[in-house]
């Protein structure tokens, strides 16, 4: 075999867990049971860039439609950084996406970076982190997403999301130590959330609702199904002032940023419904 030599292809499921492992090191908390539903979204949507058969480099191009594409997991081992390893996947990604509108959640430092490859920034998503456990009101009309008709949550999730994501959609709401919520006024789905177990903490994403009150009774009652004091965190867009509202209300404090960019045409989103981001690797 030749020496250093470097191919691109397309991830088995087993290699998904080796990029999750690396966005732990890099600290973006991943779920315990993201690699399945990541994998089912997409099972050809991952890339693994390796060197005499040693993974190094591994991004996600997820395609959701026939329009719209997500990337994500874009990390290159520390060692081989700054050696060109990197760009070339990231050029790999973008063409299986060409054509499409991409969406990403980049870290700020790199912003400029991904400027050079036409995105463009659409706003901020922050990530904010409080307790879990507590007492919730009782709220009416918040029932288990198990109970709905699916066919009812893909058609409420469809407003917040550029793409269909149904197969993504079927397992995020059903992972293992997750619970999922909505909702309910007037028979119909106001709004949904999901809170999963990471490797640090719980998450509480997606977090969509019709209006700021229910946001806020879905959120309480979920983070309600954390352990008491455990870590809990919760993306929100930085434009939707309500959203700020909530975590500032409930005294959580900032501890990661990423700016939300696109190319093309920027998808026209519910910003002031959408408060909680599902995930920072898949959008």
């Amino acid at each position: 075999m030749q020496k250093n030599s470097y191919t691109i292809r397309t991830m088995a499921r087993q290699e998904l867990d080796i990029a999750l492992d690396w966005a732990a090191e890099e600290g973006w908390n991943p779920g315990l049971y993201d690699a399945d539903c990541f994998y089912a979204a997409d099972p050809d949507g991952f890339l693994v860039g390796l060197l005499d058969d040693e993974p190094i480099a591994t991004i996600s191009v997820v395609k959701y439609g026939s329009s719209f594409g997500f990337l994500g997991l874009y990390i290159v081992k520390p060692e081989y950084r700054g050696k060109g390893y990197g760009m070339q996947i990231w050029d790999a990604g973008l063409a299986l996406l060409s054509g499409r509108t991409i969406g990403l959640d980049g870290v700020l430092a790199q912003q400029d970076n991904y400027k050079k490859s036409g995105f463009t920034l659409a706003y901020s998503n922050v990530r904010y982190q409080g307790a879990g456990g507590g007492h919730y009101p009782a709220a009416s009309g918040i029932a288990p997403l198990s109970a709905l008709a699916f066919d009812d949550i893909c058609a409420y999730d469809q407003a917040f999301f550029p793409g269909n994501r149904r197969e993504f959609l079927k397992c995020w709401i059903a992972q293992p130590q997750s619970t999922a919520l909505g909702i309910l006024r007037d028979n119909k789905l106001a709004g949904y959330g999901v809170l999963r177990s990471c490797r640090s903490g719980y998450k509480v994403g997606p977090l969509f609702a019709d209006s700021p009150e229910y946001a806020e009774q879905l959120f309480l009652a979920l983070k309600s199904h954390a352990p008491e004091n455990a870590q809990v965190f919760l993306d929100i867009p930085a434009i939707n002032a309500a959203a700020v509202d909530l975590v500032k209300r409930h005294q959580m404090v900032v501890s990661f940023e990423t700016a939300r960019m696109y190319t093309g045409q920027s998808p026209d989103l519910p910003i002031n419904r959408l408060f909680g981001v599902t995930t920072f690797e898949l959008g």
